[in-house]
């Protein structure tokens, strides 16, 4: 069945030669997709009846229907679960801030990476989100919420860059001008450092802000954290990172889990710093989110404040990231795993 969502305005044109239709439909189609946000064709009011009744019955659109909405108490973090077509469920989360409304979404039912702390890869991956599917999250946060979005950030259940090719036509559908238009500088994609696809995606010079999760300061320390530390090792994947700086201008974000006891010594500290000397970057401290199955247990405050500390001494840029959500399960992989439970 034909993902009419993921389709670029190029694809429409060419099914709308086939179908007999004139190719400006596809302009509409597109634009009825993208920038109103349609999710039936019944609200494609410059469509003939005719060719809305066999769009409806040839080309679905996948949507996704929200099954939980949560907000919080605290700082109004709002916490989205999202039926698909096939009744698989992902997670996506709305986060105000001073410089506008930012959307974390998922990119795949699931996660195959396994690393330690995280419950998106519990279950494993069920399978990798369409375009469409990735669309149709913040599409749906936005007209339920009623706000623009103005930043989105794939760091939701799912490894990006293991879901590639989905992963680059969303980037390019959601920044289209004739879509919601959204920056590609507004737009960041998290990676556990799948290396080669970190320097494909380089090569691509789409300008988004790179986010590597790093989490240790060593190879040793990584691998028990993040099983993909087994095949790419640190000098490798920080090589691909200064690539990807290179060919982008883009400074890389590292995102780095505080495990108590695991990775948060200012010994870590001194040895990450060193390994980051002289890169163009910045260090996104996050205490680690207790999770029930997992043995990963948070610093206190003071220790990540000493950890911050410490990197700003030796000359790495870091802050510790501000919690948002804590009384909703905002957490990747949390609300999906209590539904399923």
């Amino acid at each position: 069945m034909t993902d009419i969502r993921s389709m670029y305005k190029t694809e429409l044109k060419e099914l709308m030669e086939r179908l007999g239709q004139k190719s400006f439909r596809a302009g509409q189609i597109f634009k009825w997709l993208h920038a109103s946000m349609a999710d039936s064709y019944e609200e494609m009011t410059d469509l003939s009846k005719a060719l809305r009744s066999e769009m409806a019955e040839k080309f679905p659109i996948y949507g996704a229907r929200c099954v939980t909405h949560l907000k919080s108490s605290i700082d109004g973090t709002e916490k989205f679960l999202f039926a698909l077509h096939d009744d698989n469920v992902i997670e996506s989360v709305l986060m105000r801030y001073n410089h506008g409304n930012s959307v974390c979404i998922s990119s795949q039912v699931g996660c195959r990476m396994g690393c330690a702390f995280c419950a998106s890869t519990l279950e494993g991956c069920v399978r990798d989100l369409s375009a469409s599917e990735m669309l149709a999250q913040v599409y749906s946060i936005q007209k339920i919420s009623g706000e623009r979005v103005s930043n989105v950030v794939v760091m939701g259940s799912g490894e990006p860059l293991d879901n590639y090719d989905n992963l680059i036509r969303f980037i390019k559908l959601l920044s289209d001008p004739d879509g919601l238009n959204i920056s590609r500088r507004s737009i960041t994609v998290s990676t556990c450092g799948l290396v080669p696809k970190i320097i494909e995606l380089a090569d691509e010079e789409l300008a988004i802000t790179l986010a590597v999760s790093l989490h240790a300061p060593n190879d040793e320390k990584r691998k028990a954290l993040m099983p993909v530390a087994k095949k790419y090792s640190m000098d490798e994947l920080l090589s691909s990172c200064r690539y990807y700086f290179e060919k982008t201008g883009r400074r890389v974000t590292f995102e780095y889990a505080l495990v108590e006891g695991a990775n948060d010594s200012r010994e870590d500290a001194k040895e990450l710093a060193k390994r980051l000397s002289g890169m163009n970057c910045h260090v996104n401290l996050i205490p680690v989110n207790p999770v029930e199955e997992r043995d990963c247990k948070r610093p206190a405050a003071e220790a990540c404040r000493a950890f911050a500390g410490a990197l700003d001494k030796y000359g790495v840029n870091a802050t510790v990231r501000r919690e948002l959500g804590s009384d909703i399960s905002a957490s990747c992989g949390q609300l999906r795993r209590s539904y399923l439970n």
